[in-house]
């Protein structure tokens, strides 16, 4: 595996970041939705886990906003060099990848939230689930669709 390959990756999850945020401060100016907790609540939680201490209660409020994009960041970030291995430098048709990505990264950052108690996916509504899965989506098809841009195209194929 090249170097340039995880570079690539790193760069198609910083992306698709950039994308799934975008949809979720669209979602929220269109419904007219509060911000979420959950990435404050996540930094907090990790911190306590990893017994870190944040400082007194109004700065550690301001660490955790700061902490939960970080890490919400940081795991498309490791989902785009995790594609990247998985891809072992590779393009794949658009939808596959979108819906790896995509799919990964939602089952990385649910499945984290869970683990450190901050949600529980089993009481979401329709509408939660709705909420999750579009900026999910939105990860995987720019995330996607950055790597294959990155990537040179097989002669004689295109995806």
């Amino acid at each position: 595996m090249r170097v340039m390959s995880l570079a690539d990756g790193a760069i198609a999850g910083a992306v698709g970041s950039a994308a799934l945020n975008m949809v979720s401060y669209l979602d929220m100016v269109l419904r007219a939705r509060p911000a979420s907790s959950t990435p404050e609540e996540s930094a907090g939680r990790v911190a306590q886990v990893a017994h870190v201490d944040l400082g007194p209660e109004d700065r550690a409020a301001n660490r955790r906003s700061g902490l939960g994009p970080l890490l919400g960041y940081g795991i498309g970030v490791a989902a785009g060099i995790g594609y990247a291995l998985l891809a072992r430098g590779r393009r794949m048709p658009l939808p596959l990848a979108a819906a790896v990505l995509g799919g990964t990264v939602m089952t990385m950052s649910d499945g984290s939230m869970t683990v450190l108690g901050v949600t529980d996916p089993r009481t979401w509504r329709r509408s939660d689930w709705l909420a999750d899965i579009v900026p999910h989506l939105a990860y995987g098809v720019a995330a996607a669709a950055t790597w294959n841009r990155l990537r040179p195209p097989v002669a004689g194929r295109s995806c």
